[in-house]
This record gives structure tokens, sequence and C-alpha cells, in this order.
């Protein structure tokens, strides 16, 4: 038997300690219940909530994002410093941003290479680097 979108929203959840709420689980199974990586905004996951019939608010979808970030179970990828999109593949890759749609891509991190970063200041130290490279169709 071929496990359901909410069979797979339930086993992602489970990777982290946040407790299976109805709502976390139904997010849950439009985020990962394909098997697929996502990118998404708040709003387009609210909206894919609302094509679904889930009863659920735009502040809870925000709320939700946020808590599967801090669980580890996404990465929250922001663009132009207001623009937020939350990645499914939590491991370290480029991303393409698309500004004639305004969309987020994987990039090939394979084609991707850092031979230097500057060194932090003094007390600090650097926590990840985020790489968006900006497109737009000719």
């Amino acid at each position: 038997m071929r496990p359901t979108a909410v069979d797979r929203g339930k086993e992602w959840l489970a990777q982290s300690e946040l407790r299976p709420t109805r709502q976390r689980v139904a997010l849950a199974a439009l985020l990962v219940g394909d098997g697929q990586n996502r990118h998404v905004t708040a709003e387009s996951l609210f909206a894919a909530a609302k094509d679904q019939g889930e009863s659920v608010s735009l502040a809870t979808v925000y709320n939700t994002l946020k808590a599967f970030c801090d669980a580890g179970l996404m990465q929250e990828v922001t663009v132009d410093g207001s623009k937020s999109y939350f990645d499914t593949n939590t491991h370290d890759h480029p991303h393409f941003y698309w500004e004639d749609d305004g969309t987020l891509t994987d990039a090939p991190a394979d084609q991707l290479e850092i031979t230097r970063l500057p060194g932090a200041p003094d007390g600090a130290e650097i926590a990840a680097v985020d790489v968006v490279i900006r497109l737009r169709r000719k």
C-alpha cells in the first residue's frame, strides 16, 4: 500500500518534536505529501490549503511555517529583505529567484564554487551563506 499525502506529512512531522495538530498535519501533507520538495510563500500555502477545504488562517500558516523552520524541517529564504520563501529541502544549496514571476527554484549546487569568504568581524562568526541568483527571462 502506498503512503498517502497525510501519511507522508505525519512522517515528516515525526522527525521533529512538534505536536502533530490537525492543522500542522494538513499543511505538512501539502508541503511533502507527494514526496517532492517545495518552495512556498505563506500566501501560496494558505491558498493551497483553502483549495483543499482546510480551515486555517493566514496567521496560522505563518506561525506553522516558522515552527517548521525552528524545528529544522524547512529553511526560510529571504529575497529583497522582505519576501520570504520556505523550502522543504534543508540541505545547503543555492537558489534561482525568477524576477518575472516571483518564484524560487533550486539551482544546481554542484555548479556553485565559493573559494573564499571574507572574515567575520571580531566577536562574530559566520552562521550561514545564502546564495540567491536573480534571473529574468530574455
